[in-house]
């Protein structure tokens, strides 16, 4: 097989007047060498590019052609079928005027985004109400056919959301109820009035950070895992490997952690508005001089039994939205593993926005039932 020539061109003159440029050998990627510098450094009055001797042409080839016939205005003759092929696909892209974008000003930008965010919410919001029923549906049938539930995976997750968190929520309760104790006694020393620290730390603990607290560290954890696990699930096919043989994903992997949350919520609640207490009754005592008998005979007397009700009320309720949302977003999970991340964080935002949401309806309710 015979080897192909390097490009090479050649400058002779007309006798009108000008120059034809003579192209040889092969106008390919691997053959042009340095023959594009040269072409470009052309400055003598061509009139024809002769292609008769180009033995092969690529379009990077024609493309070469194509420029420096274009730069000099001279015209090609000599071009083969295949030549005159690429020649011309190469001078129509050429030719082909591309519109600039155009760039929305800056408040139609900013109400588009905002729009498409409402848009997302409400998608989102209608997708999750679907869910939900989903789960309620699926937890009539379970009740209905007591041998297809899952006990040991209930069991399980009260371990994850439960035994496992009893470490993080108690330091971080401790730490809330010092927090608290120490910012009241500072307020209300300008008013002589110390001892009220006392109710501060117990009407605010049982009633609302106790259990509001909780539910950010549960979303944060066991949340966060639910929407990892399920989503890797859906990643590697199992739930389609489930729904093929028959079993339904919302029974068998949804319900058990809806249920394990519901149940383990109010116990730890009521464990962190406890470790709340402890927290400020030691604060009490080193800095107020407290005694902690005292503090305990006071906190019976200005904490109504309604604060610990409360409590106990929402805690059921903002473990099911925890463990929902975080089920809901690993369901959504699809294409790739980044989808993972992307939906773990959502079910975190998802249900602390949630359960803020409700507590402040929460709030409301109690206050206007005149539990305050």
């Amino acid at each position: 097989m015979a080897m192909a020539n390097a490009a090479e061109f050649l400058q002779e003159d007309l006798t009108d007047g000008g120059q034809i440029l003579r192209l040889s050998g092969s106008f390919t990627i691997a053959l042009i060498g340095d023959v594009d510098g040269r072409l470009r450094d052309l400055s003598a009055d061509m009139r024809k590019i002769d292609l008769s001797a180009v033995e092969h042409m690529d379009t990077v080839g024609a493309w070469l052609v194509h420029r420096t016939a274009k730069e000099s205005g001279a015209e090609i003759v000599g071009a083969d079928k295949d030549a005159s092929r690429l020649l011309q696909a190469v001078s129509g892209a050429d030719q082909t005027d591309i519109p600039p974008r155009p760039h929305p000003p800056s408040f139609e930008r900013f109400l588009a985004e905002v729009g498409h965010g409402v848009i997302i919410s409400f998608t989102t919001l209608l997708q999750f109400l679907g869910f939900v029923g989903q789960v309620v549906k699926a937890s009539f049938i379970l009740a209905m056919n007591p041998g297809r539930f899952r006990w040991h995976a209930v069991v399980q997750h009260f371990d994850m959301v439960g035994v496992r968190a009893l470490g993080i929520i108690g330091l971080m309760s401790f730490l809330i109820g010092i927090v608290i104790a120490q910012q009241g006694a500072v307020q209300l020393r300008q008013f002589g009035a110390e001892v009220f620290t006392i109710n501060l730390i117990g009407r605010l603990t049982f009633r609302e950070l106790g259990i509001l607290m909780t539910a950010i560290m549960v979303a944060g954890r066991s949340g966060s895992a639910f929407a990892a696990q399920i989503g890797t699930m859906k990643i590697t096919e199992e739930i389609d490997a489930m729904r093929t043989i028959g079993v339904v994903p919302a029974e068998a992997l949804v319900v058990p952690r809806v249920i394990a949350a519901v149940m383990m919520m109010p116990l730890l609640g009521v464990y962190a508005s406890l470790m709340a207490i402890i927290g400020g009754g030691i604060l009490c005592w080193v800095v107020l001089e407290i005694p902690p008998t005292t503090f305990v005979q006071r906190l019976r007397e200005v904490t109504p039994m309604t604060d610990f009700w409360i409590g106990v009320i929402k805690a059921p309720v903002f473990g099911a939205i925890i463990a929902m949302a975080g089920c809901f977003q690993g369901m959504q999970v699809h294409g790739n593993a980044e989808q993972v991340g992307l939906k773990t964080t959502a079910a975190v935002v998802q249900a602390i926005f949630l359960v803020i949401v409700l507590d402040a309806f929460f709030a409301i309710f109690f206050s206007e039932i005149g539990w305050n």
